[in-house]
């Protein structure tokens, strides 16, 4: 079974993956990216995400990257394309620009202001977003505010559709219907080599953890698919 690497989205860190390590099928782990969770204080850059993402695929792997972490999987499938096997790119169809900065950074001002540096507005927004046990492991694990700058440096010069056009491998372009962040879904789609688009509808941005079990299940579908690819590939090459 190929194995699954999971990628957290902006200020989250690995603990927003829970419910998918506990429905995963295949060998599956997640991971924590410069800045956040267990590694909050350390400088984001592109390049350590990338290799966080890569130093997690000990063997071929479907990484899977929800919101920040599908740019950070398609960095690590431009760099490493021996280390992933496919993408899963979840609510990260927006082209990095002004349009997408602004709002983050006028967001983490406001947030650094409070006495409390956001953390009870951040923990009231995740409660009433997220499944009441999944909020509480979100939460649990840290909500890194202050990273948010360090990430928006990073992304002022990432080239995305490049980065995504350099992997050669397969990828699934997964987004909800009511996501902000599928602007741009048809362009990412266009630069994959091996590309498919996966729509589920009445789902927000938050997909992969308000409907973890159909996200869970989009998931197994992209490792059997590659299962299949694997086993079709050893015996062509066998005969």
């Amino acid at each position: 079974m190929v194995p699954l690497v999971f990628v957290h989205g902006i200020r989250l860190s690995r603990a927003a993956w829970t419910e998918q390590l506990e429905r995963s099928a295949h060998p599956a782990k997640a991971v924590d990216l410069p800045g956040h969770g267990t590694r909050r204080g350390e400088r984001f850059t592109l390049a350590a995400a990338a290799d966080a993402v890569a130093d997690a695929a000990e063997e071929p792997a479907l990484v899977v990257g929800h919101s920040l972490g599908g740019y950070v999987a398609i960095a690590a499938a431009a760099r490493y394309p021996e280390r992933v096997a496919g993408l899963v790119v979840a609510g990260s169809t927006y082209l990095p620009g002004r349009t997408l900065e602004t709002p983050f950074r006028v967001a983490h001002r406001l947030l650094m202001r409070l006495p409390d540096r956001g953390e009870g507005l951040s923990r009231r927004q995740f409660r009433s977003a997220l499944p009441p046990k999944l909020a509480e492991e979100v939460i649990g694990g840290g909500i890194a505010t202050e990273v948010i700058p360090d990430v928006a440096k990073a992304f002022a010069d990432f080239d995305v559709l490049a980065e995504l056009a350099a992997y050669p491998g397969p990828a699934w372009i997964v987004n909800g219907s009511c996501d902000h962040f599928r602007r741009h879904e048809r362009r990412f789609l266009d630069a994959c080599a091996d590309g498919r688009l996966v729509t589920v509808p009445k789902a927000g941005h938050y997909l992969p953890m308000v409907r973890g079990k159909e996200f869970a299940q989009l998931v197994l579908d992209a490792a059997r698919s590659l299962s299949i690819s694997a086993v079709s590939s050893e015996r062509s090459e066998s005969c």
